[in-house]
Parts: structure tokens; C-alpha cells; sequence
């Protein structure tokens, strides 16, 4: 009981309004502790279950990442998959810009095979903020970084070397981004060494760059077609959201995604039974 009053408290952060106000600039927003929520109703055993299991065997709060920012990856990611926008089906990856830059805060994850593939660090736009960003933007020439859910599409060898281009899927939010050319790409600015140092990476132009010595394998990894999440606490992202503030049926399954051991009180077994049981609950 206690372990489910508190995932509850944790999605008591967001929200279920209804677009109004839709608005392509996202600056620096309430307290989180004035979000609304996201779920009108209690979420199903078998979501709660996957997304508390998966969240502890992936060990991911002691690689820093908020249980808020998985839970709004992880609707993403099962979005996407809804609609059918992936074609590398079996990869999230996450960058959380509510992190000090001098921390790793990008996370390659196989949501399959339950492993994260990368960790490291990534930088945000110059005029997003210095060590932490808190300004986010759709605009071309802003100079920001963009929030929500992307898709990964095809590389190339440009100013900054070999490069993967995004695409945008929430209108207004970042659906500029490949006119705006954001695109992952590999720098000098983030490294080890500045993080070593005790100093924050540099700042890009609105593009979530990656340690040079990484870069290449990351991309390789998760271009063509997977999911790519950038994610902040802020009122407004929630409730200018499509995808956050979406009805639909979350595609938990044992023929797609096999649960992880929730706790030592229930086995594998009974987690995928519950999946099995409760994979075609429509969720708010």
C-alpha cells in the first residue's frame, strides 16, 4: 500500500486539461509542486506494475533519473508505439533537462531487452540557461533546446561532423526542430574531463550534443526511427501536451514487453499475468 501511495503522489504532477492556449514558446514555468495531474483516474495494476518494476531493475533512480520524468518517457514511448511511429520499436532514450549539466543526464535504454545501453552527458542551448536549462523553445533562432517526444531519423556529415536529424511529433512544442536543425551531434564543450572538473558542459544552439569520444556509437544506435524524449517539469509542457494529456491504450503485453520482478513479493510470472490481464485498459 505504501509503495502505491507513493507512485501516486509521483503522478500527481501532471495534467489532464485540455489544449487551450497552445503556445510554441515554453519558458521557465510554475513550481513543480503546483503541477496538476496527469491521470483523472488511478492507473491500472499492470502499468503502475511495469513502470515501478521496470524504473527498480533498470536502477535508474541511483543513475539520477526522477521517477516523474520515466513516468512522462514512458507514456511517450508507449504513445509512439500506439500510433505505430516507431520503427526501432525497442529503444527510449531519455534526456532530462531538470539535471546540472555537469551530470550524466542522457539514458539510451532497451526497453526489451531491459538494459540502459548509454549514459552520459549532453548539453542544452545557450539560451536555455548556464548550468541548468529552464527556457525551452519551438522558435527557429531561439537559441533553446525543445521538450517532448521526437522521433530519430537519418544522419549525416555537417558542420559539427556526423549527425542524426530529429523530427518533432508534438505541434508547437518541437515540431520545428528539424527546420531548426537540432540535431544530436558529437562536441568538444561535453566531456569527462569538464565534469571532472566540477565545470557545467558548454552550451549549443538548441542541440542535445554528446561527449565526442561517444557520440558515433550513440547515434548509430539509435538512429532510423526510435524514440527520443527530452523532458523538464514544467505546468506548461503538461498542459500544452498532446501526447501527455492523450487517451489511449498502452500497449503492455507479454508478446511485446516482458515486466521485470516488481519486488521480492511478486514473482515474474504474476507480473506478466497481470500485464496479460490489464494490457488493453485505455489509460487517461
Amino acid at each position: 500500500m505504501f509503495k502505491k501511495i507513493c507512485f501516486l503522489s509521483i503522478l500527481s504532477f501532471f495534467t489532464l486539461s485540455s489544449m487551450q492556449n497552445l503556445s510554441s514558446e515554453i519558458g521557465p514555468g510554475d513550481p513543480i509542486k503546483n503541477m496538476p495531474t496527469l491521470l483523472s483516474n488511478e492507473p491500472t495494476a499492470a502499468v503502475s506494475t511495469w513502470i515501478d518494476s521496470l524504473y527498480t531493475h533498470l536502477s535508474l533512480e541511483a543513475k539520477g533519473l526522477d521517477k516523474t520524468a520515466w513516468y512522462a518517457a514512458c507514456k511517450g514511448y508507449q504513445y509512439m508505439l500506439y500510433k505505430k511511429q516507431l520503427r526501432k520499436s525497442n529503444l527510449l532514450t531519455i534526456c532530462d533537462y531538470s539535471k546540472s549539466s555537469t551530470e550524466k543526464r542522457f539514458y539510451v535504454i532497451d526497453m526489451v531487452q531491459e538494459k540502459v545501453l548509454h549514459f552520459t552527458w549532453v548539453a542544452h542551448g545557450r539560451n536555455s540557461g548556464t548550468e541548468y536549462a529552464t527556457a525551452f523553445s519551438n522558435k527557429a533562432d531561439s537559441y533553446k533546446s525543445s521538450l517532448g517526444c521526437m522521433l530519430t531519423a537519418e544522419t549525416y556529415i555537417g558542420g559539427n561532423g556526423y549527425s542524426l536529424r530529429l523530427d518533432g511529433k508534438e505541434i508547437g512544442i518541437n515540431n520545428n526542430v528539424r527546420n531548426r536543425d537540432i540535431v544530436i551531434h558529437g562536441s568538444q564543450y561535453v566531456s569527462m574531463d569538464r565534469a571532472r572538473a566540477g565545470m557545467m558542459m558548454g552550451r549549443s544552439f538548441g542541440c542535445p550534443a554528446l561527449p565526442d569520444v561517444s557520440a558515433k556509437k550513440i547515434i548509430d544506435c539509435i538512429k532510423g526511427g526510435s524514440c527520443f524524449f527530452a523532458w523538464y517539469p514544467q505546468t506548461s509542457y503538461a498542459k500544452n501536451s498532446r501526447i501527455m494529456n492523450a487517451e489511449f491504450i498502452w500497449p503492455i503485453s507479454k508478446t511485446f514487453i516482458q515486466p521485470v520482478l516488481a519486488d521480492s513479493c511478486t514473482t515474474h510470472q504474476d507480473t506478466v499475468a497481470i500485464c496479460n490481464q490489464e494490457s488493453n485498459a485505455v489509460l487517461k
